[in-house]
C-alpha cells in the first residue's frame, strides 16, 4: 500500500467499504484480506488529492448507522411487548460488539482526523461547550462514539418507556422470587446497554442511565418497601420486623450488585433504610429500652445493624446503655456492707466492666461510642454519691482493697492470683475522679505495711506503683517512691549505727536489739495523733534511743528527729509462765506490761500516771492484752481509774511466737475524715499554684477562661469544685498575685 496521496473516487471506493461495513456491523464473516483493503481504504480517503474526503466518509459511515440502527429499531419493535426486552438485549449485543470492531476498522479516521480537532479533557470539564451539545457530538465523536451515540438516539429514545416498565417488571419478579435465570441476564444486558452508551463521555457519563432508570426504580422501590413495611408492622413484633428488614436489605444488596452499577448500590440501600428505619426509627428506639432492660442480645444485635448508617441512630441507644449500666452498677455496690465491703465493691465493679465489654464487644463490634457509654456509666458508677455532699467511698475502698492484696494476710491467694488482680484494679482506678484522695489513702496505708513490715512482696508493691505511675504520672507516685527509698536508706543507717556500737563498746551494754526507721516528713503521712500526749519512754529503751540520736546528729547535723512511738513495736518475752513465748507488741503494751516486772498487778491510775498516758488511752491498750488473756482484770466491768489490772500466771497458747494487735493500728473513723481534709488543703495548695502558673504565662484572662483551664489542668487527679476555684483566686487576689483589671471586674491580671 502507498502513502502518498492520490486522487481517489469516493463513491466507487465508499461502495465497497459501505458492504464491509454493513459485514462487520452485523459481525459478519469478514477474511482478513478484504479487512486490510477497507482498511488502505479509509487511510486513502482521510489523505485523498486534492482534497481529503475523511468528512464525506464520516457523514456516509453516520448515515449508514442511523438507518442501520432504524431497521433494528423496527425489528425490535415487531417482536411485541412480551418478548421487547429479549429482542432488545440481541440487538444490542450484536450492534455493541460489531460497532466495537468498526471503530478499529476507522483507526486512521479517528486518530488523525478527529482527534486534532476534538477538544481536550480540560476544555470539556472547565470550559464552555457542553459534551451534550449537538455540534460536540456530530463533530468531534470518533466512529465507535458515534455509533453508540446513534444508538442511544434512535434506539433507546423512541423504547426507553418501553424498557423501563418491563424491567421494573422483571426486577420486581426477582424480588418475590419469579424471575427465570434467562430473563435475569437479559435485565443485566439491557441495564448495562444505559451506562455503555455514554461510557465514553468525560463529564456526564451516567446521566442516561440515573435519569431513565436509575431514578425511576429508586421511586418504585420506595413504594415497594414502604408497602411491606405496613404489612410487617400489621403482621409482626419488633424482632421479626427487624430481622425481615435487615433480610431485605441484604437480599436489595445482592441484587443491586447483580443488575446495577456501582453508584446505584448505595443508593438502593439508603432507599430501603429510608422507607423501612428512617420512617420507623421513634418506635425502634421506644423498644430499644425493653430490649437493653431485658439484655436481648439478637434484638440488640439487630438494632445496632439497622441504627448504624443513619445519622444520630445510634445516640438514643447509647444513651440508654449508658443509664442501663450505670443503674445495674449501682444496685451492685448499693446494698454493700460489713467487713470485706472494699472487696465486694471493687469487685462488683469489676464484675459489671466485664461483663457489658464482652456484649459491647459481642453485640456492637467494639463501636467507640458504645466503649466510651461504658466508660461513662462506670465513672459514674464509681464516682456516686449516695448525698449530694457525701464524698465518693470508692477511693478509699480501692486502696483497701490494694491493701488487702498486698497485706500478708492474703492467704491462699497466689502471687500471679494477686498481681492480676491488683492489674485490674487499676481499671477501676482509671474512672476515679478524686485520684488525689486515693493516693492519700493508699500512701497510709503503704506506710504501714512498710513499717509494720506486712507486705506480702516488695515486687508486687513496686509493681503496683509502676501501673499508678503508668496511668498518672511521675509526680502522682513521687513520695510513694520516696517512702522505698527511706526504707532502703533506714537499713543502711541501721548497719552503721551497729557498726558504730561495736566500735564504741556500748553494743553490750545496750542490751536489747533496737532497729529505727528514719523517715522524711513530706514523703510519709505520719503525724502524732492530737489525742496522744507525751508518753514515758520505758526505762529499758531510753538509753538506746539517746545513743542513736547521738550517733545521728554526728551524721547529720541540723536534722530533727521527733519520735511517732504509737507506730512502733517491739518483742516481749515472757519468762514468767510454764514455758517461754515471745510476743510482738506495740510500744505502748510493752511500756505496758514492762511494768509487771516489779510487780504481778497494778491499778489503771498508778499505770496510767507511770507512763503519762490519760485513762481512756491506757484502757484502749491495756483491753487488746485483756481480750488475748495476757492480762486479766479483776471483774467484769470497765475498767475504771481504780479497776486492778494483773498478769494471767496461767496463760497458755498453742504458739509460741504471735503478735498481739494493737488499738492505733486499725483505722479509726476520724482517720479517713483527717485524710480528707489533708486532701482539702492539698487541693487549695495545687489550685493557687495552677491558677499563678497560668496567669503568669496569659498575663491576662476573664474569669471563666481561667476557670476552664483550671479545670483542664487539675482533671487528672481530681474534678474540683467551680466554688473552691473561685475561693482560691480571691486568696491570691488578696496575697496580690494577681488582681482585676480596672476595665472589668470579670478580668484578671497578673502581678509581676
Amino acid at each position: 500500500m502507498s502513502l502518498k496521496p492520490k486522487k481517489v473516487d469516493f463513491s466507487q471506493t465508499w461502495e465497497v467499504l459501505q458492504e464491509t461495513v454493513k459485514g462487520v456491523i452485523t459481525l459478519a464473516d469478514v477474511p482478513r484480506s478484504t479487512w486490510n483493503d477497507r482498511f488502505s481504504d479509509v487511510y486513502s480517503l482521510c489523505v485523498a488529492y486534492p482534497e481529503p474526503l475523511a468528512d464525506r466518509l464520516y457523514n456516509e459511515t453516520k448515515r449508514f448507522l442511523e438507518y442501520h440502527v432504524s431497521t433494528l429499531l423496527r425489528l425490535v419493535s415487531s417482536a411485541g411487548e412480551s418478548n421487547l426486552l429479549q429482542s432488545y438485549h440481541r440487538a444490542w449485543t450484536e450492534y455493541s460488539q460489531g460497532i466495537n470492531y468498526l471503530h478499529r476498522l476507522y483507526l486512521y479516521l479517528n486518530q488523525q482526523h478527529i482527534k486534532k480537532t476534538k477538544l481536550t479533557e480540560a476544555e470539556i470539564i472547565y470550559g464552555t461547550v457542553s459534551p451534550n451539545s449537538s455540534d460536540y457530538q456530530e463533530m468531534e465523536m470518533e466512529i465507535g462514539e458515534l455509533g453508540l451515540d446513534i444508538w442511544k438516539r434512535t434506539m433507546i429514545d423512541p423504547l426507553k418507556k418501553s424498557l423501563v416498565s418491563l424491567l421494573l417488571e422483571g426486577i420486581h419478579a426477582d424480588r418475590v422470587g419469579g424471575a427465570q435465570p434467562t430473563t435475569t441476564d437479559v435485565i443485566c444486558g439491557v441495564i448495562e446497554s444505559f451506562v455503555r452508551v455514554e461510557a465514553y463521555k468525560i463529564k456526564g457519563e451516567l446521566d442516561l442511565y440515573q435519569k431513565i432508570f436509575e431514578a425511576p426504580f429508586l421511586e418504585a422501590s420506595g413504594e415497594f418497601y414502604s408497602q411491606e413495611t405496613v404489612e410487617l408492622l400489621q403482621q409482626s413484633n419488633v424482632t421479626k420486623y427487624m430481622e425481615r428488614v435487615a433480610w431485605r436489605l441484604a437480599q436489595e444488596e445482592l441484587r443491586a450488585h447483580k443488575f446495577f452499577h456501582s453508584t446505584s448500590i448505595p443508593k438502593v440501600r439508603a432507599c430501603c433504610e429510608e422507607k423501612m428505619v428512617v420512617a420507623q426509627v421513634h418506635w425502634l428506639h421506644s423498644e430499644a429500652e425493653s430490649m437493653i432492660e431485658n439484655e436481648r442480645k439478637k434484638d440488640l444485635a439487630l438494632l445496632y445493624m439497622l441504627l448504624r448508617p443513619l445519622p444520630s441512630g445510634l445516640s438514643p441507644l447509647i444513651q440508654k446503655l449508658t443509664q442501663h449500666i450505670t443503674q445495674q452498677g449501682i444496685n451492685a455496690i448499693g446494698p454493700l456492707h460489713g467487713e470485706n465491703v472494699h472487696i465486694q465493691f471493687v469487685e462488683s465493679i469489676l464484675e459489671v466492666h466485664a461483663k457489658y465489654s464482652d456484649l459491647i464487644e459481642e453485640i456492637f463490634k467494639k463501636d467507640q461510642a458504645f466503649i466510651g457509654a461504658l466508660d461513662k456509666a462506670c465513672a459514674a458508677i464509681v464516682n456516686y454519691r449516695s448525698a449530694s455532699r457525701a464524698p465518693a467511698r470508692a477511693p478509699e475502698l480501692l486502696a483497701k482493697y490494694c491493701d488487702t492484696l498486698l497485706k500478708k494476710s492474703a492467704k491462699g491467694v497466689s502471687e500471679t492470683e494477686i498481681d492480676d488482680k491488683l492489674a485490674k484494679s487499676i481499671k477501676v482506678f482509671k474512672y476515679v475522679d478524686d485520684k488525689d484522695v486515693f493516693q492519700k489513702f493508699y500512701a497510709r496505708m503503704l506506710a504501714k505495711r512498710l513499717i509494720h513490715q506486712q507486705s506480702q512482696s516488695m515486687d508486687a508493691e513496686e509493681a503496683m506503683i509502676d501501673r499508678l505511675k503508668q496511668t498518672c504520672g511521675y509526680e502522682f507516685t513521687n513520695k510513694l517512691h520516696r517512702m522505698f527509698t527511706d526504707m532502703s536508706v533506714s537499713m543502711d543507717l541501721n548497719a552503721k549505727f551497729s557498726t558504730s556500737l561495736r566500735d564504741s563498746g556500748e553494743d553490750n551494754q545496750l542490751g536489747i536489739g533496737f532497729v529505727v526507721y528514719v523517715l522524711q516528713a513530706g514523703a510519709w503521712p505520719l503525724s502524732l495523733p492530737p489525742s496522744l500526749g507525751p508518753f514515758h519512754i520505758p526505762q529499758q529503751l531510753e538509753k538506746s534511743i539517746a545513743s542513736f540520736e547521738k550517733f545521728y546528729h554526728t551524721q547529720f547535723n541540723g536534722r530533727k528527729l521527733t519520735w511517732l512511738h504509737h507506730l512502733c513495736q517491739g518483742e516481749l518475752k515472757f519468762n514468767y509462765l510454764k514455758k517461754s513465748y515471745l510476743v510482738t507488741v506495740q510500744t505502748y503494751q510493752m511500756a505496758l506490761m514492762l511494768l509487771f516486772e516489779e510487780c504481778s498487778q497494778i491499778t489503771c491510775k498508778e499505770a496510767a500516771h507511770s507512763l503519762r498516758l490519760s485513762h481512756d488511752q491506757l484502757v484502749k491498750h491495756a483491753m487488746s492484752l485483756v481480750d488475748c488473756k495476757i492480762l486479766k482484770k479483776e471483774d467484769e466491768k470497765e475498767l475504771e481509774e481504780d479497776s486492778l489490772l494483773m498478769l494471767n500466771l496461767d496463760y497458755y497458747n498453742k504458739r509460741t511466737k504471735f503478735r498481739v494487735t494493737g488499738a492505733l493500728q486499725k483505722d479509726q473513723p476520724h482517720d479517713a475524715e483527717a485524710t480528707r481534709r489533708s486532701v482539702d488543703d492539698d487541693r487549695k495548695l495545687y489550685l493557687q499554684a495552677a491558677i499563678v502558673r497560668i496567669m503568669k504565662n496569659r498575663k491576662m484572662l476573664k474569669h471563666n477562661q481561667l476557670v476552664q483551664e483550671v479545670l483542664e489542668q487539675s482533671k487528672v487527679t481530681f474534678a474540683p469544685a467551680i466554688g473552691m476555684i473561685k475561693k482560691c483566686i480571691e486568696a491570691l487576689i488578696d496575697k496580690q498575685y494577681i488582681e482585676r483589671t480596672p476595665n472589668s471586674a470579670d478580668e484578671y491580671s497578673y502581678v509581676a
